[in-house]
């Protein structure tokens, strides 16, 4: 693995699997994300030692092989421990986005705004130019077995309203619970300060996790809508979209029954398993149905 750059305060780190037909758009925005030059680093958690590698490599970013899928939040920690310290601010994201030109910029100049902000979203679109739900409330447990039950059945109820906390709609800055883990810029005194990612989170709700451990530590979690970039989708994930619903499920009980984990509160915590069993089957029947991936 060659070392990053030194001398720089930004660092960009994604984990690439299988990300062959993404890497190389993000990795061509990345120059123009900042007028700051900045460390990338890649973590590979399907390395094979020749196309990933070559490509990070060629770019004169870092490749950093992992030994094995081990999973998002972990790899992402480890690519953050590989950053130099004088590296200030992180730049988290998925492989298969592009970033507008100056985003980085923005999203720094927001942070500098207030010390207690760890984390920045941008405004996250699709090809089309669709606006992604990526600022959300911190589910509560009648919030997550609503949203769990109904948002497939009937997608404007009131539960996943609140969920989405509308950030498609509301365009501007504001503080939120938790930002989408596609992309988003943290203070990394603050993301080191909380152990990271939690790596007991395969993939799924690592990002969820994040932002209520940071605002237990008193941190603020910011929304700002002017920066932004395009997500073209869960490449990585699609080939087996049922495993992925499975995994999702599992990490949503994972999170509730944590947050809710006192003694008296089995009953409910019984309850939400109910819930996401019965929601995962509603997600396998429409998925079924309509031959479309799951998310």
């Amino acid at each position: 693995m060659k070392p990053p750059p030194s001398g720089r305060t930004i660092g960009i780190v994604t984990v690439s699997f299988g990300s062959e037909s993404v890497l190389p758009a993000f990795l061509a925005s990345v120059p123009g994300a900042s007028s700051k030059q900045s460390n990338v680093v890649v973590a590979d958690n399907s390395p094979d030692g020749g196309s990933i590698s070559t490509l990070v490599t060629e770019a004169g970013y870092t490749y950093l092989p992992m030994s094995g899928n081990l999973g998002y939040g972990r790899a992402i920690n480890a690519a953050v421990a590989a950053l130099p310290p004088e590296v200030d601010w992180l730049v988290i994201g998925n492989p298969d986005v592009t970033i507008d030109e100056g985003t980085v910029d923005v999203l720094i100049a927001r942070a500098k705004s207030d010390e207690h902000i760890a984390l920045v979203g941008p405004r996250i679109v699709d090809e089309n130019g669709v606006t992604y739900p990526s600022a959300r409330a911190i589910p509560s447990l009648r919030m997550g077995i609503g949203h769990a039950l109904f948002a497939n059945i009937w997608p404007t109820n009131p539960w996943s309203t609140a969920y989405h906390n509308d950030s498609s709609k509301v365009m501007t800055t504001r503080t939120t619970g938790w930002l989408s883990g596609a992309f988003f810029l943290a203070r990394r005194s603050a993301f080191e300060a909380i152990g990271g990612f939690d790596e007991h989170f395969f993939m799924y709700f690592e990002d969820v996790d994040l932002g209520y451990r940071l605002g237990r530590a008193g941190w603020l979690c910011v929304y700002e809508p002017s920066a932004r970039i395009v997500h073209t989708g869960a490449h990585s994930t699609s080939d087996d979209s049922t495993a992925m619903a499975r995994e999702h499920h599992l990490s949503a009980r994972k999170f509730l029954s944590r947050k809710y984990s006192g003694w008296m509160l089995w009953p409910i915590r019984i309850a939400l398993r109910l819930g996401l069993v019965l929601r995962l089957a509603v997600v396998r029947l429409h998925g079924r149905r309509s031959g479309s991936s799951v998310h």
